[in-house]
């Protein structure tokens, strides 16, 4: 038998002489369950396997720091510690460790029970389903309730999930015991535990055919399918006989499984560095100590000023110190009494600076502060205060790789840190004391936090994050931005319509308007899809390092892409991640196989789309029918998505994406692919129906909004999503003049912008719904999907281009008789710095009448109702106005 690291992966094994007829999936989160399964002629059960607490995780080779968690400074008087610091250290440590699977009968001959455990410590919880005889691919079904273990919680429609328990105190083994489909998946990471991406089986019926990831098998057939991977197409081959359907003179047996796994965990530790003054000979004295056991070296040396250059300090050195290629030294640290860590004195000539280090436990595992050098000042007058030495040790990254054990612990500290932030915050604004970019941040973390809540306390009730709003200073917007969501001050232009393709030079003509879309304020353009595609438009790729489209080719696509920089416009590349079109045809005749660089195969698509046969798991989100869909659980997949967008951000020069049909896949994956390639603005395409009663739009669309939103937190807040919302409340708010329609019960707006601004993306046309493609799923040869109210498009530009959010302005609205319009307003927004955030007051929203003023600044209405700013403190004059809309600003 061989032991695979699983990163997370198990091996996975066959058996073929057991007889049922619902085939069960399961997913593990360490705990006990006893459950007996009456056996039904021809069905077959499955299971799999998934993680729940934070053991935290990594390689025993692999370690890092996080930032010091105490500074003391103080006036430096002879025998005085001036300089006190106690990091928290972090290394990996892998753990080997074994699940089992046993199938064995119950109380009677036609009672059986399936047990799967795991005894790595922690919480576990068993993902599992049901599969029924003549079913494609890997589909799962729920298990009949009778089945259920107590404690079960559906998931969807095809899953459950039960936590795993100790079946009597002492017991080395977390268990849970059903018949099932095994996958394992480690919730700490999110990683799934399974086998070359497929999930493990178990099957309860005697003829079921071998795909390579049953567990439990015949005779020699389950040695021989322990082995390693390699001899796995031998074993496939010579057992091919005993997987036919034969069903005839054949019983259950019972049989039972260990496979071993290595999860790697985080232990955590501190090192404490003390530095004073000696009176009597007015060296430096150094001390450093740490809770680590063993043999631990310090590799340390001095250094003269703030670049920070190793030397090595003349003798004497402490006891058991080397000399280290004439480079550095080694110290043997000192055991303390009792064992409980280890400590050593270092004296220091005053000349130094610095004491630079790091920690070495084995060759192999060398502990530093954030891949950086430990970094000590040894002169009061070099000391950081504590937020230097925060801002030093980059502290946000020691926050995200910080988990605690404890879920309890967990959450207080979250809630703590919010509350902390917001009351920096609170008390910012009142001071005015700090800069802007110091307010952006403190909200940004605010942001990143409520992201991390929302994943640990989502529930069935709404949940959204109504964002405390930023008073900006009047000075240019701040440099620093949040990956993925830009500055805060971005207008998108849609640069290409439904039917830009058609010229076949499309990049260079838009290549000529670069200047003037710039001047006309807009930050960032959103470009076509640029792959090679079976549809003209882009939108069912198929090689996608085929950069040759019907807008343009690779090197066209530089051109355009260097002309909008050099004018200081973003780029947004328009990525299609949910489907791709197949090169070849499988043996049925199903186009599932991929060609070009990704040559994937039919694992790359997801088991619950019926028309294209995909051998990968169920997808985590909405099929797209016209295409295969990708199944983005898997590793490989995931690995080259990256590998290409990180090439598109480097080849192209693109500088964020739009995403296409983010409905179809699970917005963790999207986290995965923007963390991977950074971007500077995202945006996603979550579009679904808003909620309508006997056809008529309901007021409240908490529903609709909540989804998207969803949607967004599951991405952790990594990109925005488009304000669908919006749109349609503004599609019936215009049309059948109920301008009442644009105030929720709280009196915000009742879209995405109202509940989380800086994430919503406003629109009121795009290239789907306002363009001159034809659709049937309206009304037939009806041109557009869902067009804004004819006439009063202004109306909607005069909404989105004074109100918080992100606009975006269609390519075919600018270049139309609504141009001056349009630009009167955008320099508005610019005038006024509108932002993301900005603060909205509704002042008015009735029949014929919206009204609305903006940060202070800007007053609007909407409607042929009558409204006028109110005069007092405030003088404000008009500046522009259209049909059934006008814009002031405070003079």
């Amino acid at each position: 038998m061989s032991t695979v690291t699983i990163r997370p992966l198990l091996p996975s094994y066959r058996r073929a002489n057991l007889n049922f007829r619902d085939r069960t999936n399961i997913l593990l989160k360490p705990n006990y369950i006893n459950y007996s399964i009456k056996s039904a002629p021809n069905a077959r059960r499955f299971c799999s396997f998934k993680k729940l607490q934070k053991i935290t995780v990594s390689s025993s080779t692999s370690t890092s720091t996080s930032p010091a968690t105490s500074t003391d400074t103080t006036p430096v008087r002879p025998g005085d510690v001036f300089f006190k610091e106690t990091f928290p250290l972090k290394r990996t440590h892998a753990v080997e460790g074994k699940m089992f699977v046993r199938l064995q009968k119950g109380k009677d001959e036609k009672n059986w029970q399936l047990s799967v455990g795991c005894n790595i410590p922690g919480k576990w919880i068993l993902h599992w389903g049901v599969s029924f005889v003549g079913d494609n691919g890997s589909e799962w079904d729920q298990p009949p309730k009778k089945m259920r273990p107590p404690g079960s919680v559906s998931i969807k429609d095809y899953a459950i999930e039960t936590p795993l328990k100790k079946l009597a105190e002492g017991d080395v083994f977390d268990q849970v015991n059903i018949d099932f489909d095994t996958r394992m998946q480690d919730e700490e990471t999110g990683a799934w535990y399974q086998h070359r991406g497929r999930d493990f089986k178990v099957p309860l019926v005697d003829y079921l055919q071998h795909d390579g990831n049953v567990i439990g098998a015949l005779g020699q057939l389950s040695k021989m399918i322990l082995k390693a991977d390699t001899s796995q197409s031998g074993i496939q081959d010579s057992s091919s006989e005993s997987c036919e359907l034969k069903q005839e003179n054949k019983h259950l047996e019972g049989f039972y499984e260990e496979l071993p796994i290595v999860k790697e965990i985080i232990i955590e530790n501190t090192v404490s560095v003390s530095v004073r003054k000696c009176p009597e000979t007015a060296k430096t004295l150094l001390n450093l100590e740490t809770d680590l056991t063993g043999d631990v070296v310090v590799h340390w040396g001095v250094c003269r000023d703030d670049s920070k250059n190793w030397e090595i300090p003349a003798e004497p050195y402490p006891p058991e110190t080397i000399v280290f290629k004439n480079k550095a030294l080694r110290t043997l640290l000192q055991p303390k009494e009792g064992g409980k860590g280890c400590s050593r004195l270092f004296t220091l000539d005053e000349e130094f600076a610095g004491f630079l280090f790091v920690l070495k436990l084995n060759e192999n595992t060398w502990l530093k502060c954030m891949e950086n050098d430990f970094y000590i000042p040894l002169t009061s007058s070099s000391c950081l205060p504590a937020e230097s030495v925060q801002e030093m040790l980059i502290p946000g990254k020691a926050e995200e790789a910080t988990q605690e054990v404890s879920q309890t612990a967990y959450t207080a500290g979250i809630i703590k840190e919010i509350r902390n932030l917001v009351s920096d915050f609170s008390s910012d604004i009142s001071r005015k004391t700090k800069s802007k970019e110091a307010q952006k941040s403190i909200l940004l973390e605010i942001e990143k936090l409520a992201a991390e809540a929302y994943s640990i306390f989502r529930t069935t009730a709404p949940t959204f994050f109504e964002e405390a709003a930023v008073e900006l200073e009047e000075s240019k917007p701040p440099a620093k931005i949040s990956p993925g969501t830009g500055t805060g001050f971005e207008i998108l232009c849609q640069g290409f319509n439904w039917e830009s393709h058609k010229s076949g030079r499309w990049y260079m003509e838009l290549k000529e308007k670069a200047t003037e879309l710039s001047s006309l304020g807009f930050s960032v353009i959103w470009l076509p899809p640029p792959t090679e595609s079976v549809s003209p438009e882009g939108y069912m790729p198929r090689d996608l390092y085929n950069l040759s489209s019907r807008y343009g080719n690779i090197d066209e696509l530089k051109d355009v892409v260097n002309k909008f920089h050099d004018v200081g416009m973003k780029i947004l590349g328009d990525v299609v991640l949910n489907h791709r079109c197949a090169h070849y045809q499988n043996q049925n005749g199903v186009w599932n196989i991929f060609g070009g660089r990704l040559n994937w195969d039919d694992r790359a698509v997801v088991a619950d789309d019926p028309h294209f046969q995909g051998q990968g798991n169920k997808s985590s989100g909405d099929n797209f029918h016209a295409a295969p869909n990708i199944d983005h659980s898997q590793d490989f997949v995931r690995k080259d998505i990256k590998e290409w967008l990180c090439w598109l951000r480097n080849e192209i020069g693109y500088d964020g994406w739009r995403l296409d049909f983010v409905r179809g896949f699970w917005g963790g994956y999207v986290k995965d692919y923007l963390e991977a390639t950074e971007p500077y603005f995202a945006v996603g395409e979550y579009w679904d129906s808003l909620s309508y009663t006997y056809g008529e739009m309901d007021h409240n669309q908490d529903a609709h909004r909540q989804r998207i939103i969803d949607w967004i937190n599951a991405a952790s807040g990594t990109a925005g999503a488009f304000d669908v919302t919006t749109k349609g409340i503004l599609h019936s708010a215009l049309d059948r003049c109920e301008y009442w329609r644009l105030s929720d019960e709280k009196g915000k707006p009742p879209g995405v912008v109202g509940w989380w601004p800086s994430r919503a993306v406003t629109f009121i046309e795009n290239h789907d719904t306002g363009s001159t493609q034809y659709t049937f799923y309206v009304t037939p040869f009806l041109k557009g999907h869902w067009r804004f109210p004819g006439g009063r498009e202004m109306q909607g530009y005069a909404y989105i281009l004074t109100h918080p959010g992100t606009p975006s302005v269609f390519y075919d609205h600018i270049f139309s008789h609504y141009r001056q319009e349009i630009e009167a307003l955008l320099s508005v927004r610019k005038r006024n710095k509108i932002h993301c955030r900005s603060r909205v007051e509704i002042v008015k929203a009735e029949r014929d009448v919206y009204a609305a003023i903006i940060d202070e600044k800007v007053a609007m209405k909407l409607g042929p109702g009558h409204y006028e700013p109110p005069s007092g403190s405030q003088n404000w004059s008009f500046v522009t106005e259209g049909r059934d809309y006008k814009v002031w600003e405070a003079a």
